[in-house]
């Protein structure tokens, strides 16, 4: 089988060198002539572990090519990925204006019958919209039928979300279209994944109210987690009691300085801009993208309550990207944290393991440090904001001896509160 994967940002190239390593000929196709070029040397454009493997390991064998030639690589394949970018607009809705060109330029390709499938995250009503478009744009009268088939990547685990996924929504109108797709899909069919299979609408509502929902339990635990620094309560123990309860699970019920990245900003908007548009109060999903944006205050107003004033100190930051295992700082709180505390007169030592380069290309005025004990260095206090493995047992002696006052945020609840403050650290948590 061929298939064509258009656009190889994050979605893009881990489905097409995934399908790849199940056998099937892929063709990822960018208009970025030099991201091309760097895929064809197996230079991947972010990081994500264990992708380089596959993307070589393919394209060695001849199973995963890379061009900018759209028209040829629609002409000989069967199914056509869309997994082109679709940003938050002002308003919160997703912003398809790529997800239409790229449909148009389809429909100027296509002499045969295809299978047109919508990767990218995309409201309801845009497998019509595509469906028109191509429609509206063909060259000749051909039969062609459009998928919605959401991705449910984690980044930092995409590869091991791809090949064991916990399920595969289809959302397809014709037998004939949704074959195609499970036969596609067929060694997840074999390895027995639960298979959801649907019209376009609804699948493509499922991942919109996933991403929503995990974003409700993070924002209904920092909320507990404010509740219990005013009562005395370890907001730790408090999700671990509700996490054994099988109805609601431990998972996405750690209470942090809110949550970022790609996803679960952006969609929660996306989905209330959809409900609002059709008329449909969703007030949980309202009150945790609040919730969010309260909980980021309440970490930077810890930092302040304890450091005022703050107009010169030195604080630093260890952790940039939103989550651990990647270099995504798309909405992170690292960043909104910084840029709060600048405004405020202080000067920023940072380390990530590996997400310095993305920030530089936002920040020019702060210290980009080689570890996190040079970030410590005559700092007055450390904020972690990133839960990387390397700061899960640093070695607190060389921290305390590299700070010039003791001032510990631990955002990520890593560290025991008792042993910090033994250690001699004025230690702030959240929730605890």
């Amino acid at each position: 089988m061929y298939i064509a994967v258009i656009g190889t940002g994050y979605v893009g190239l881990v489905t097409g060198a995934c399908f790849a390593e199940f056998g099937v000929s892929v063709t990822c196709v960018d208009n970025d002539a030099k991201k091309i070029n760097n895929l064809k040397e197996h230079k991947i454009p972010f990081y994500e572990p264990g992708l380089e493997d596959v993307v070589k390991r393919n394209a060695t064998k001849g199973r995963l090519n890379f061009t900018t030639d759209l028209a040829d690589a629609v002409k000989k394949s069967l199914i056509i990925f869309i997994a082109v970018g679709t940003p938050p607009r002002e308003d919160g809705s997703a912003d398809l204006s790529y997800i239409d060109a790229v449909a148009k330029e389809i429909a100027g390709s296509i002499d045969e019958y295809k299978v047109i499938v919508t990767k990218s995250t995309v409201p309801v009503g845009t497998g019509k919209r595509v469906r028109k478009i191509i429609k509206e744009n063909l060259k000749a009268a051909v039969d062609f039928d459009v998928v919605s088939n959401p991705e449910f990547l984690r980044e930092g685990a995409a590869i091991d979300d791809f090949m064991r996924p916990n399920r595969v929504v289809i959302g397809a109108d014709t037998e004939k279209s949704a074959a195609i797709m499970k036969d596609l899909y067929r060694p997840l069919y074999l390895l027995e994944t639960p298979f959801v299979l649907t019209n376009v609408e609804t699948a493509e509502l499922i991942k919109y109210a996933a991403n929503s929902f995990l974003a409700v339990k993070i924002s209904f635990i920092n909320e507990i987690s404010a509740l219990c620094e005013k009562v005395g309560g370890d907001v730790n123990v408090v999700a671990k009691g509700m996490g054994l309860d099988g109805r609601i699970g431990s998972k996405f019920l750690h209470a942090g300085p809110g949550f970022g990245g790609s996803c679960f900003p952006k969609d929660t908007r996306a989905l209330v801009k959809i409900a609002d548009e059709n008329e449909v109060p969703l007030g949980i999903v309202k009150a945790a993208v609040a919730a969010n944006e309260r909980q980021l205050q309440r970490a930077i107003d810890k930092v302040r309550n304890a450091l005022t004033p703050l107009q010169g100190r030195t604080l630093a930051i260890l952790g940039l990207s939103f989550k651990p295992n990647t270099d995504d700082i798309r909405e992170a709180p690292a960043i909104a944290i910084i840029q709060s505390l600048q405004k405020e007169g202080v000067t920023i030592r940072v380390y990530d393991p590996i997400a310095m380069y993305n920030a530089r290309e936002i920040f020019s005025d702060v210290s980009f440090c080689k570890d996190p004990y040079n970030a410590c260095e005559s700092a007055d206090g450390v904020i972690i904001v990133t839960e990387w493995n390397e700061f899960r047992n640093l070695h607190m002696q060389k921290i305390l001896t590299a700070l010039k006052q003791p001032y510990f945020f631990d955002l990520r609840n890593i560290y025991d509160p008792h042993k910090m403050k033994a250690a001699g650290f004025k230690y702030f948590s959240v929730g605890r």
